[in-house]
């Protein structure tokens, strides 16, 4: 379908010659010489969103001159100009777990729109849509040759609804195409394969059109891209779902933060260290709902693999998005990737006309900056449950034991437990705890020579796992000289360390194979165990029975060490409670130590076949090392060779048999994919926004509650409301899957709302989980409670402190609220995309105001909240007041300000929803 481009009443298309080729684009020099303004101090990143507003100004329907203008202001005053603009995306990109209730949104809209007298077929994506699915893959087997196999055998077991329904999808949609499982993760196949860093397509008028390739996804770390000059970031399902159909994205100009990098790496260290300290500076600096972007000589030093490791954790630095201008290094990874070399010659030539181009005199203005000279950086790690908990490696045991004493603490006289022992003979004598000042608890694992003792520390996972790094093959081929270097010294991991590899792509493997690294991977328990997210999804699998109950019968930290880039509380695994990002390298060490008690930069990690004592350094590649492995084995071929057939897929997919029909034929037996209820019964004309009467407090939460708080994407046990509701519908516990899988289940995903099990509810004491007190003041979960005060016909609100919403692009976090009768949350401060999708679902967010908080307001969960001044002419931004009455009866007047931060904002929330706007316009315009 042609892309529909504006008037260009400024005269600023223009025509360049490249590849071969003469192509049109929007200039904005052009523009300049229009009149339009200064844009020549623009930073690349805010110039892709000005070439938006040049090539989809239509006379001011959606695009003004004034909103051209506004960024010539934007740099005049410094990098600010909060202006609302329309904003559209060149693409979408998305997974499963995210992308199968965007196609269930999708499908019920067709019967929707069907109901209010339309076209089903006006339900179709307007832009390129690519769904892969990476998030699905469990480790269930690992540390042999077998694992893979077995891995994706039990992955189509669990999956297969709902992968006949994405191939639905596939087939009724247009603009829509299905990566299968088993190819990588969405991420990572997107910087190696889909991305172009310049998009083209035919406009109205059937002429080629060049422009800056940009997207958003649905999910948080489609900033990775932004490595390759691709601007995009994440958004929820529902704000996916209403730009795939043509709906721009309202937002604001946003201010642009320049961080200069200086210097070089120097020996011993990775880009996994460096993003490390890059995120704990600017979770200190303060980013969120901004553009950073990276510049400075140190560019000149920093391969695309490092910068897109960067770009990739912009949501764990609180950034709308990571941004690496385009330059020299750009054109050798796309060449190298296998891109096109006319597409490649496009990308130069329109960068270096259009003024995107990163020279030596690139000096852009920005809203304000922060400097780092990467010959600073150490080997660190981040934990235990905040990427942004820096840690230097020198430092990381003595953290640990400060964070055990911080648990255990006050909790027992010595601060251990009488471990459980079975075993004939009494337990074994305690070993040493390296650094323990009596404040470890221990237990030990029967086996058939004895028995092992696990304690707090005992590293139970280390997983190389996730795009952030193995999409990086300086860290990748680190890991496996690593893995090669202690195999040749006799060391191997430990029993008691559940080991995996899952690379992002299947080009992983072939360089790893390539250098004769994966047999040295094998060795020590790094085995292949799918192409997907797994442990850093939270797609660990289960432990082995006995660690497990060591681990709960004496209440062990257990600890998990991933290359991956969240470790929120709950997220890994159940039976784990403290978790660390390290480089991949660091990942293969921490196995072999077993330990994050051990002093892995100076200490000891084991014994060589001599008994001679092995150090980090008598296994650590050299940089030299690495670079002439990757040059050797990293090659262009490979990247042609494994994205031949992208999105063909394995025997497995060829044979998942689907239907052919316009609308979906809802199973109703189905547990995995339900109608949802969001468009049933809906009126053709939208209502108004109410005052809200009479609220209750459904829950008291602190700060930094993340998206995985609000809605988990893991494993859920039988007694859970999730798991009771799978029962009643005759599915066996080992069939339960996950959250995330089931997201195409609205009755599952409702009771996983507020289900994580570190989740702490402060109208209850110390109490984990998803509880809080219902309508009659006893404890029952926060779903059974929700619905109760729906059949009393009690609005329910949320309170919560700063950082709200953190994390994830998880639009369930929003779908599961709404679903459940939230009318309001009331936070200190939002992370961008949840707040976005509140609105996008009909919650209006609120923020504290004048130095009040849950605390200062002395809230105990008994509260009765009225929120006034919201019907009428509520202008985006307003302070509104509100009244707390508390359980005594007295009252307390506060005044709010209302998170509906522009007017399509308003509007949304007026049809209930962002999905609802869409499916009322197009409609009407049947």
């Amino acid at each position: 379908m042609p892309i529909e481009v504006g008037q260009d009443s400024s005269n600023t298309r223009k025509t360049l010659s490249a590849g071969g080729a003469t192509i049109a684009y929007y200039s904005i020099p052009a523009a300049e010489a229009a009149g339009l303004g200064d844009f020549s101090k623009l930073p690349a990143a805010l110039k892709v969103v000005l070439e938006n507003m040049l090539r989809f100004e239509d006379g001011g329907r959606t695009v003004s001159v004034d909103d051209i203008k506004a960024f010539s202001d934007w740099a005049e005053k410094g990098g600010q100009n909060p202006r609302e603009i329309a904003y559209r995306p060149a693409r979408v990109l998305m997974q499963d777990f995210t992308g199968v209730p965007a196609v269930v949104d999708l499908a019920a809209m067709r019967d929707g729109i069907k109901a209010l007298g339309g076209d089903a077929q006006k339900i179709n994506p307007l832009n390129p849509v690519d769904l892969v699915i990476d998030h699905s893959v469990m480790i269930d087997e690992f540390g042999n040759p077998r694992a893979f196999q077995m891995n994706v055998d039990r992955e189509y077991e669990r999956n297969i609804e709902r992968y006949t329904f994405l191939k639905w999808g596939q087939k009724a949609f247009n603009n829509f195409r299905v990566v299968p499982p088993g190819t990588g993760i969405c991420h990572q196949v997107n910087l190696e394969y889909l991305a172009q860093t310049v998009w083209t397509d035919t406009d109205q008028n059937g002429e080629e059109v060049a422009y800056p390739d940009t997207l958003v996804g649905t999910d948080s770390h489609t900033t990775m891209v932004n490595g390759a000059a691709v601007l995009g970031w994440g958004v929820g399902g529902i704000e996916a779902e209403a730009a795939m159909l043509g709906q721009p994205i309202s937002m604001l100009i946003p201010e642009v933060v320049g961080f200069e990098l200086s210097g070089r790496m120097v020996e011993g260290t990775t880009g996994t260290d460096l993003v490390l300290k890059v995120v704990e500076m600017l979770r200190e600096k303060g980013v969120v709902g901004k553009f950073v972007e990276f510049y400075g000589d140190g560019l000149d030093h920093l391969p695309l693999a490092d910068r897109a490791t960067i770009a990739n954790m912009a949501p764990e630095y609180g950034a709308t998005c990571g941004f690496f201008p385009i330059d020299d290094e750009t054109l050798r990874y796309l060449r190298q990737t296998g891109r096109d070399e006319d597409r490649i010659a496009l990308v130069e030539a329109y960068a270096k006309e259009n003024g995107f181009w990163r020279g030596p005199d690139y000096n852009p203005v920005y809203t304000d900056t922060l400097h780092l000279d990467m010959g600073t950086i150490v080997p660190a790690i981040s934990g235990p449950k905040r990427p942004q908990d820096y840690i230097a490696l020198t430092g990381a045991a003595p953290a640990f034991h400060g964070y055990v004493k911080g648990i255990r603490e006050g909790k027992d006289a010595n601060g251990r437990s009488e471990a459980r022992w079975e075993g004939e003979g009494g337990a074994p004598e305690p070993q040493d705890i390296p650094g323990d000042e009596g404040h470890h608890k221990r237990g030990f694992v029967p086996t058939d020579d004895g028995a092992y003792q696990l304690h707090d520390g005992s590293i139970v996972i280390a997983s190389i796992t996730s795009c952030t790094n193995t999409s990086n093959p300086y860290v990748m081929i680190g890991a496996g000289l690593v893995a090669r270097k202690a195999r040749e010294l006799g060391l191997t991991r430990k029993p008691w360390v559940k080991t995996s590899l899952a690379p992002g792509s299947q080009v992983v493997s072939a360089y790893l194979e390539a250098a004769e690294l994966q047999d040295d991977l094998d060795a020590i328990g790094f085995n292949l165990v799918g192409y997907g997210c797994t442990t850093c999804i939270g797609n660990s699998g289960p432990l082995a029975p006995e660690i497990s109950k060591c681990i709960n019968d004496n209440d062990l930290i257990g600890v998990s060490v991933l290359s991956g880039n969240r470790n929120f509380e709950g997220r890994i695994s159940p039976d784990v409670r403290a978790n660390y990002l390290a480089s991949p390298p660091l990942v293969v060490a921490y196995a072999l130590v077993g330990d994050m008690n051990a002093d892995i930069a100076n200490g000891p990690l084991g014994q060589d076949k001599d008994g001679n004592d092995v150090y980090l350094k008598d296994i650590w590649p050299s940089q030299k090392e690495i670079a002439d492995l990757v040059e050797k084995t990293v090659t262009r071929e490979s990247f042609q060779e494994k994205y031949a057939d992208v999105f063909k897929g394995d025997e497995k997919w060829q044979a998942v048999e689907t239907t052919d029909s316009e609308t979906y034929d809802w199973p109703p037996t189905s547990t995995y994919v339900q109608n949802p209820p969001y468009f049933q019964g809906m009126s053709k004309e939208p209502g108004t926004i109410s005052d809200i009467g009479g609220a209750k407090i459904l829950g008291l939460f602190g700060d930094m509650i993340t998206t995985d708080h609000i809605s988990p994407a893991g494993s859920f046990k039988e007694s859970s409301p999730a798991g009771q509701y799978l029962v009643e519908h005759q599915v066996p516990v080992r069939e339960f899957n996950s959250y995330g899988s089931r997201r195409g289940n609205h009755e599952v995903m409702m009771r996983g709302t507020f289900a994580n099990i570190r989740i702490k509810n402060e109208m209850l004491d110390g109490v984990e989980g998803g509880y809080t007190l219902g309508p009659d003041g006893a404890q029952t979960s926060i779903y059974d409670a929700a619905m109760a005060y729906q059949d009393q016909g009690t609005p329910l609100v949320v309170i919560a402190g700063e950082q709200y919403g953190a994390g994830s692009s998880r639009d369930w976090a929003a779908k599961g609220t709404a679903l459940l009768g939230v009318k309001a949350v009331i936070a200190e401060s939002y992370e961008r995309i949840h707040r976005s999708n509140l609105v996008g679902m009909g919650v209006i967010p609120f923020e504290f105001t004048g130095g009040d908080t849950r605390k200062t307001l002395g809230l105990k969960g008994d509260e009765t909240v009225d929120i006034k001044g919201l019907e009428g002419d509520l202008k985006p931004g307003a302070m509104v007041p509100c009244t707390i009455t508390y359980g005594d009866g007295s009252t307390k007047e506060i005044e709010l300000k209302c998170r509906i931060d522009t007017g399509v904002e308003k509007e949304y929330v007026e049809h209930g929803g962002v999905l609802h706007y869409v499916l009322r316009n197009l409609a009407r315009a049947a």
